[in-house]
């Protein structure tokens, strides 16, 4: 029920490697706690439906109401609903998207982290089946109305606005905004043409590492300075001292994936290595590469030499 990415046979996944078998299929993103999701898994027991959520508590919970009311066709993904919809979704295959009271980021200084950007149309545009379509709804009259331009731009909908569907009002901050009498907005977002420009998945690589000559440090100090990479930026957050060396808890965001990983500098039998902890299964990426790259590249002004480059950034 639960879906993890670095262990899937392919990207993006046959519906069968998911699901176990064929159907619609739907994406919500942002499923909060569940209770639209498993209501909508319920009334439609022959889709699909594929939920991404950022918040690891709500993943929880949306995970323990699912097993307690025996919902067998929701698959949950804790992550970015871009990652999702661009790495576990095949391209033409969704029936459904649809996106209840998503964070409207109503500065301006934050507004390039809205969800419903011009960019995000047109990628989902290359993943809806003909006729599919994205369901807004939201009590933010601002973001709503920056959501019809953004998809008007492209080209590539049909938008119809009316009132929300009575199932969409149901949610945990649906219910709590209706308490509070705000007024709640609603689209439907029909694609009638397709973005030309392909999105293939995330690359992924064999496990980053460097081989340095010297010897390990006695202590590891990093700055907590956000450190370009290839597609992102990387921060080395803590440094924890282990039995064989250091542990570097590492924060990487890239274009739509975010992760946490560690990082290692330890003795080997081959010199000082440097590179991916397997810990929590990282999907390693360019931008992963980077941040071990960045590390030896720290190393190499304590002394170290790098003996053998696996991070592709040319260190030697």
């Amino acid at each position: 029920m639960l879906v993890c990415p670095a262990l899937l046979p392919a990207w993006p996944p046959a519906l069968k490697d998911l699901f176990g078998r064929e159907g619609p299929l739907v994406l919500e993103i942002g499923f909060g706690d569940g209770r639209f999701t498993a209501g909508l898994a319920k009334e439609h027991p022959d889709w699909l439906v594929l939920g991404a959520e950022v918040s690891a508590a709500s993943v929880l919970r949306a995970y323990r109401r699912m097993k307690r009311e025996g919902v067998e066709n929701v698959r949950l993904y804790h992550g970015e609903g871009p990652f999702a919809l661009r790495n576990l979704v095949p391209p033409g295959s969704l029936h459904r998207v649809i996106v209840n009271f998503p964070d409207p980021w109503p500065k301006k200084r934050h507004q390039g982290r809205r969800l419903l950007q011009e960019a995000f149309f047109r990628r989902l545009s290359t993943r809806l089946g003909e006729g599919g379509a994205l369901l807004l709804t939201t009590d933010h009259e601002e973001y709503f109305g920056f959501a019809l331009e953004e998809a008007e731009r492209t080209g590539l909908y049909r938008i119809e606005v009316g009132p929300p569907p009575e199932a969409h009002l149901k949610t945990k901050y649906a219910l709590k905004w209706k308490e509070a009498g705000r007024a709640f907005f609603h689209a439907v977002f029909t694609k009638v043409a397709e973005d030309p420009t392909p999105w293939p998945p995330i690359r992924r690589y064999a496990v980053a590492h460097a081989l340095l000559k010297g010897e390990l440090p006695e202590t590891l100090s990093l700055e907590k300075t956000p450190v370009p990479v290839p597609g992102g930026v990387a921060v080395f957050l803590e440094v924890a001292r282990g039995k064989e060396g250091f542990y570097v808890l590492t924060h990487l965001e890239e274009e739509d994936l975010t992760q946490d990983l560690l990082l290692e500098v330890r003795r080997s039998a081959r010199g000082v290595y440097a590179g991916v902890s397997r810990f929590g299964s990282p999907l390693i990426t360019e931008g992963v590469k980077g941040a071990v790259a960045a590390l030896a590249r720290f190393l190499e002004t304590l002394g170290l030499e790098v003996a053998q480059d696996h991070t592709g950034e040319g260190l030697r």
